[in-house]
């Protein structure tokens, strides 16, 4: 048993030499297994082995017996445990979760709490082959895909490890049997009031009697497949989403050409999509990754709700998926800035003057008569003609009304509009700043400049503005 541990751990490429291991340990049979193998087997490793145990204080008497059976058994081999309760019922009422929710997610914040206060690389959870089967059949009831059907990965992250998934659990309790390691029995996990234990208990059990008594193995050789086939499309994917998909402000903006692809590469887009941002997926399902493909088919402008708080918008054809905030609506009065200090005497010595502006640092200058200027160096350093040092400077955003004659038109245009033609998202049009020169805008900053303030040969003064992000 311990070399099928081992060289399941090498295949998967599970631990590192000089690795330290948290291994969660409730101290029923399956993680009693795991912690007396990796300790067996730490030396060959080179490993460094600690424990976690949570008391999730649901089970009274039983649950404190618990917690002392782990001290106990930790201390007997010298291994490192660290326990900790938490009333899981306040927990879940707290934070509006299911008991079982509530218990994994204490459970991984106090495993999490320990990775960063002791540098853990690894934390090792006791699933076994039989939850692994457990598991694909929940999720085939449920209406899964193919990476629902690839049941429980062997590794998660580069940090969480499962060295015993391919053990049975009867492998198992024989290996606890044989070296007299006296486990903990959870009594509720003989209760059939659970959907996990019917199958377990019940479902499984009767396949095996009726239609295939090595149900378990056949089903864990079924998600081994899927899981080749699976790594394969994924690849294909993680190279789409580098030439369609960018993270851009907490959004990701899936450009059109995204959606021509075949329905298995852009739902797993989306997916990762939604993952960059929230960090998982949960909760997101079939219908939600639909809607949104849907959605790039509909005019620019319309946009939908998703679990998670985050809303998808068609803007002209992309589809941008984002945090639904309330609409921030930037206050016009508090970001408008006139630049008051502005000393023409300083200007004239060629100083730079500095402000600020939002997230901007601002600096504007007097060119030199014989200075040589790039104007195509940065969409974010432009210059500007001005007749003489009777002038004022401002910057804001937009308000209702402006209007701005672009560089080689004659005419005005509204603000709207122009924006608009550009195809800016209407989350950053009051997010852009505009330099005003003389209350005309002169600069819709990193997009367009004004004819007004073009250069030419009778430029008596030309002045450099220049804004950077802070961000």
């Amino acid at each position: 048993m311990i070399v099928k541990v081992r060289d399941f751990v090498k295949e998967n490429n599970m631990i590192s030499k000089n690795d330290k291991v948290l291994v969660a340990l409730s101290g029923g049979p399956d993680s009693i297994c795991l912690i007396h193998i990796l300790n067996e087997l730490k030396e060959e490793l080179g490993i460094e082995i600690m424990a976690a145990h949570l008391n999730h204080c649901l089970r009274g008497e039983d649950a404190n017996k618990d917690e002392e059976y782990v001290r106990k058994f930790c201390r007997d081999l010298k291994i490192p445990c660290y326990i900790k309760r938490v009333d899981i019922n306040s927990y879940a009422k707290e934070k509006a979760l299911s008991s079982e929710m509530a218990g994994r997610e204490a459970r991984y914040e106090f495993f999490n709490e320990l990775k960063e206060e002791f540098n853990i690389n690894k934390i090792a959870v006791a699933h076994n082959s039989n939850d692994q089967a457990e598991t694909v059949i929940m999720r085939l009831m449920r209406g899964t895909g193919i990476e629902g059907l690839m049941g429980i990965r062997p590794v998660r992250e580069d940090v969480y490890i499962r060295p015993i998934l391919s053990l049975s659990r009867y492998e198992i309790e024989k290996y606890c049997e044989d070296n007299k390691l006296s486990p903990r029995i959870d009594k509720t996990n003989l209760e059939t009031i659970y959907s996990r234990n019917k199958v377990r208990l019940e479902l499984i059990p009767y396949i095996e009697k009726n239609f295939n008594e090595d149900i378990i193995n056949t089903l864990n050789r079924f998600s081994q497949t899927l899981s080749v086939d699976n790594d394969y499309i994924q690849s294909i994917c993680e190279n789409k989403f580098s030439v369609f998909c960018s993270l851009k402000n907490n959004r990701v903006i899936i450009k059109k050409e995204a959606f021509n692809e075949h329905e298995a590469i852009i739902t797993r887009i989306i997916r990762k999509a939604i993952e960059k941002l929230k960090g998982s997926i949960y909760n997101i399902e079939r219908v939600h990754i639909y809607d949104i493909i849907s959605l790039s088919r509909q005019e620019t402008g319309k946009s939908i709700n998703l679990p998670l708080s985050l809303i998808a918008s068609n803007t002209y054809g992309d589809v941008v998926i984002g945090f639904n905030k309330s609409k921030e609506k930037v206050n016009k009065q508090s970001i408008y800035k006139a630049i008051t200090h502005l000393d023409k005497d300083e200007l004239l010595k060629g100083i730079v003057i500095k402000e600020k502006f939002l997230d901007y640092k601002v600096e504007l200058r007097l060119v030199g008569s014989n200075e040589v200027i790039d104007f195509k160096s940065s969409n974010f350093i432009k210059y500007f003609s001005i007749p003489s040092l009777d002038f004022n400077i401002k910057v804001r955003g937009r308000e209702d009304g402006d209007k701005f004659t672009p560089y080689g038109m004659k005419g005005s245009k509204k603000l709207k509009d122009l924006f608009i033609d550009l195809k800016v998202d209407r989350e950053d049009r009051d997010k852009i700043p505009l330099l005003l020169i003389n209350d005309n805008i002169g600069w819709i900053v990193g997009y367009r400049v004004s004819e007004k303030f073009k250069i030419n040969k009778k430029s008596k003064y030309i002045l450099e503005v220049k804004f950077e992000s802070e961000e």
